[in-house]
């Protein structure tokens, strides 16, 4: 499967589209992508279709003789963003996405949601995709109306596949460098004592997932493309700073006046027009487990994880001090 194939990717110029891109061009697939303000890396490589994804006789025409369509493109949780906004591309573009795949008749749709979905899993207990939804934010509600509309879409019969990834990390990646970042300029402290527990994933890990999803998932299925570690949020971070040679701060802050401090930086710098270095949706990684079940995506997919975070999270770091970002 996917050689030759044609297919249409949104999305493409984030971390994770990059590596989708990468991946299928070197399968031979004819790539053809949606840019809105950012270029990518393989742009000689592939057909570009300049716009946005809330036009949709762009969508429309753009989809012709398209395959499968790999639907990454997401207002994410920069506090820069407002409501209005999320609900556009969050929402109405995957609508708008969905739409036009059915009129043009596109055979497959993977669509990325997020687990934030789920909101913060209970102690003791691990997600699986059936878990009780309780998403906490406007970006994670957004994702939430955007997977219901693809499973909405495929109640009527379209053939879409849903993705929840885990925490995914890797070379290149922008979001998890500033937290590696700020540990290896020894600035960090936890919030909290870190108990919190997240499902990492290495980069090529997902994408050999979601190429899974692609060819083997079920219609209307959703599937958590994760790694098969549960770290709390205070293992990550050790590993991240042993694989730098130094140590975490013993010194942990509380969450209550953090997020006191918070609300109200965030609200005066979004005046500004300039980004909170720690907004509330940031510190959702240190106080919302999401300890997520892969075991459906094992059983569908046959989906299996290579990369544990100590040998990941040590080629990540190499990557950003070979490319001098530390």
């Amino acid at each position: 499967m996917f050689s030759a194939m044609r297919v249409f990717i949104t999305g493409a110029s984030g971390f994770i589209g990059s590596y989708l891109v990468e991946k299928l061009l070197n399968r031979n697939c004819h790539v053809r992508v949606l840019i809105h303000n950012r270029n990518i890396h393989r742009e000689k490589d592939c057909e570009i279709v300049k716009g946005d994804i809330r036009d949709l006789s762009l969508l429309e025409k753009a989809l012709d003789s398209t395959d499968i369509i790999f639907h990454l493109a997401a207002a994410l949780g920069a506090s820069l963003i407002n409501k209005k906004e999320f609900s556009q591309i969050n929402t109405e573009g995957t609508k708008n996405i969905l739409r036009a795949a059915q009129k043009t008749g596109v055979k497959r749709i993977v669509h990325f949601s997020s687990a934030g979905v789920l909101g913060s899993v209970k102690k003791n207990e691990t997600a699986d995709e059936s878990y009780p939804l309780n998403p906490r934010s406007i970006y994670d509600n957004t994702k939430l109306e955007g997977e219901r509309t693809a499973l909405n879409f495929a109640k009527n019969g379209m053939n879409i596949v849903i993705i929840r990834p885990g925490w995914t990390y890797g070379p290149g990646d922008r979001r998890t460098f500033k937290l590696i970042k700020t540990i290896a300029k020894k600035r960090f402290i936890l919030v909290t004592r870190g108990n919190a527990l997240q499902t990492p994933v290495y980069i090529d890990d997902l994408i050999e997932g979601v190429l899974l999803c692609a060819k083997r998932g079920k219609k209307g299925q959703i599937y958590h493309i994760a790694g098969y570690e549960a770290l709390t949020v205070k293992e990550i971070t050790d590993i991240i700073a042993s694989s730098l040679g130094n140590k975490i701060s013993p010194f942990s802050l509380p969450i209550f006046p953090v997020k006191a401090a918070v609300w109200p930086v965030e609200k005066i710098l979004y005046l500004f027009k300039r980004e909170s270095p720690l907004s509330m949706g940031k510190l959702s990684f240190f106080i919302h487990p999401k300890p997520l079940s892969i075991q459906k995506a094992k059983q569908d997919l046959g989906y299996s994880p290579k990369v544990d975070i100590n040998t990941g999270m040590a080629q990540t770091i190499a990557w950003y001090i070979k490319n001098k970002w530390i």
